[in-house]
């Protein structure tokens, strides 16, 4: 009777190596992250909660590859983020990555319709304005694009964010505290968007929230504490 042929283990899309990271000035040297080891398989959700300044941005910038470890790696879909230049890490990100950020980070000089089509400018993909027309539609502003931030209200410009982060249909979604400037009605409506977009997507989401319900519906949760891993679940 033949051998069944051994199942290969599915390469996770984000993998956290031994990450360290560390900041040297007159005073001395400051462990921001110890041996930080985790990985993330396509389409979970996972939580990093934490005390202020324990390190859950700068471990969700290292994932990113916006900032570089001390020791340690990243590897995203495979891809060993340090081991790539700058220019090969920013063309991987826009591939494979969306962000939404607390303070929503749209270019003010755009509208609400520009600031969803540069990435898929950005990316060479085609009719950009039909897609991004298409993602204001389904997180509820239709009537907006022509609309510039300053118009738009909190809640308003953070869907926006949710639409530009979506649009591209990333493998990886990082979310830094995406509520942290919205009041709890107009957060929890957002959140609600996030997980439905995410949801219908297959996203693999990382999100840096302090709000215990919020870190409740992701199907994992990482606890740092003073640059450590305190909790798994």
């Amino acid at each position: 009777m033949p051998t069944p042929s051994a199942t290969v283990p599915a390469t996770p899309i984000i993998a956290v190596e031994h990450l360290y990271k560390s900041v040297t000035d007159s005073g001395g040297t400051l462990d921001i992250l110890q041996d930080i080891h985790f990985t993330l398989a396509a389409r979970e959700t996972l939580a990093i909660v934490g005390a202020s300044g324990s390190g859950k941005s700068t471990l969700l910038s290292l994932i990113a590859g916006l900032d570089m470890p001390t020791r340690g790696t990243v590897r995203l879909a495979g891809e060993d983020l340090f081991a790539l230049d700058e220019d090969a890490r920013a063309a991987l990100r826009a591939r494979r990555v969306g962000f939404v950020f607390q303070s929503f980070q749209l270019l003010p000089s755009l509208t609400a319709l520009e600031n969803v089509m540069l990435p898929l400018e950005l990316a060479g993909l085609r009719d950009a304005r039909g897609r991004a027309t298409d993602m204001l539609g389904r997180v509820g502003l239709a009537g907006r694009l022509s609309h510039y931030p300053k118009l738009l209200s909190g809640g308003e410009q953070q869907r926006v964010a949710l639409a530009r982060a979506f649009v591209v249909q990333p493998a990886v979604l990082l979310a830094d505290e995406p509520t942290g400037s919205l009041d709890h009605a107009t957060g929890a409506a957002v959140m609600d968007l996030m997980f439905a977009l995410n949801r219908e997507q297959g996203t693999t989401l990382v999100l840096v929230t302090h709000d215990p319900a919020i870190a409740a519906r992701c199907g994992r949760r990482i606890t740092i504490e003073a640059g450590r891993i305190a909790a798994m679940a």
